[in-house]
């Protein structure tokens, strides 16, 4: 009886402690946030992150009742730096899922580490097909759009056909690269023509050269002449070339939207179309009215491209968490294949076969309206998931 009433006493005295906390869900962010232009889109998918997971969580930031802790690592755009960034979140931190990273370039460094430690690294906001591509692995999910859903919406919104010629204009790294061949395979079937590949270093600002040999290789040509830009840095290649008059030639530009810093300078080719992965006013639906809503009121000002990319990585984390049947990597790969998921621009999907998620494009118009500091992408029409025919980077 004494020892019953021992035992006893130590299950009320157990009963009396505090709970334990319960472990975090620990997630690295690795990004770059110096060193670089880039930088500002590393900041606004940090920004998206923690609302989206403020959003998912209803404020709690608890999934599950465990605490989540965000872990940031800073790239510093530098390929060895961040792959020992990645190695620490993976190893030192032991993280559940990295989210990174920021340049194409630097991110095809990140895949082999995430194969190597056997954990999710989820690329956002990175853009270049070949980050789902050969050399990708069964660990790696995008969130981001990539260059072939840039390049086929971009495609579509300039209606191609055999009166078209076109020169393209990109940076000489992954994005540009993979971005140039993906719009080529777009234009394949059409008739379009094109009649000049430009490829410029990451950080040009004078265009001149490269300019001069584009208009040089339209300006003969019948039928529609249009230069296409496909530069995401800064430098504004398309107001300096619009400086060099292309209309004298009867040479249109068209380039695909960009961040709201930028679209100040899309004020000199008011009509020009193309196509946008997203922009506040575009996209209806309940998880963007409240982004929109929330974030005016904290920062005084709209989202912006990548802010809605890292709301929509932080929502995909969070619904993957609650409904994988093991809170691992394995769990989470078999949750992940094949989720659907909301996010600002509506539905997004993660193709099972490699990862990327399928998600609608837009088709712009610029209008110019003095009251507004940017100019400002009018919705032509929304470009569903379904109309693009994106390659299959790799198979698992």
């Amino acid at each position: 009886m004494k020892l019953s009433l021992i035992a006893l006493a130590g299950v009320v005295a157990l009963a009396a402690l505090p709970a334990q906390a319960a472990d975090p869900i620990k997630i690295a962010l690795v990004h770059g946030t110096s060193g670089s232009t880039f930088e500002v889109f590393s900041k606004q998918t940090h920004t998206g992150f923690e609302m989206g997971l403020e959003y998912a969580t209803g404020g709690t930031m608890e999934i599950d009742g465990r605490p989540i802790e965000i872990i940031k690592k800073d790239t510093q755009f530098k390929p060895d730096i961040a792959r020992a960034a990645l190695e620490e979140a993976f190893g030192d931190d032991d993280v559940l899922i990295a989210v990174g990273g920021t340049s194409s370039g630097v991110t095809k460094g990140l895949l082999p580490i995430a194969e190597e430690y056997e954990k999710i690294l989820l690329v956002e906001p990175a853009v270049a097909d070949s980050l789902t591509g050969p050399e990708s692995n069964r660990y790696v999910f995008k969130t981001s759009r990539n260059s072939s859903m840039d390049m086929q919406a971009q495609a579509l919104a300039l209606a191609p056909d055999a009166n078209l010629h076109v020169a393209t204009l990109a940076e000489d790294y992954a994005f540009g690269r993979d971005g140039i061949e993906a719009f080529k395979s777009a234009l394949d079937g059409s008739g379009a023509t094109i009649v000049a590949e430009e490829y410029v270093p990451q950080g040009t600002t004078d265009f001149t050269a490269a300019a001069e040999r584009m208009f040089a290789a339209l300006k003969d040509k019948e039928g529609r002449k249009v230069i296409m830009i496909y530069v995401a840095g800064g430098g504004n290649p398309m107001g300096k070339i619009k400086d060099m008059q292309p209309e004298r030639f009867g040479i249109e530009i068209s380039t695909g939207g960009h961040i709201l810093p930028v679209l100040p300078t899309y004020k000199a080719v008011p009509g020009m179309e193309g196509a946008i992965y997203y922009y506040y006013e575009i996209p209806q639906n309940p998880v963007n009215d409240w982004l929109v809503a929330e974030h005016q009121a904290r920062f005084d000002g709209p989202p912006d491209f990548f802010t809605a990319g890292g709301m929509a990585a932080a929502l995909a984390i969070v619904k993957a968490i609650e409904t994988a049947e093991t809170v691992d990597t394995e769990g989470l790969i078999a949750a992940m294949e094949g989720m659907t998921w909301d996010t600002p621009k509506g539905p997004m999907t993660f193709r099972p076969e490699d990862h990327q998620a399928l998600q609608d494009m837009y088709h712009f118009k610029i209008k110019v309206d003095e009251n507004v500091d940017w100019a400002i992408p009018e919705l032509v029409r929304v470009i569903e998931a379904g109309e693009m025919d994106i390659p299959l980077g790799r198979e698992n």
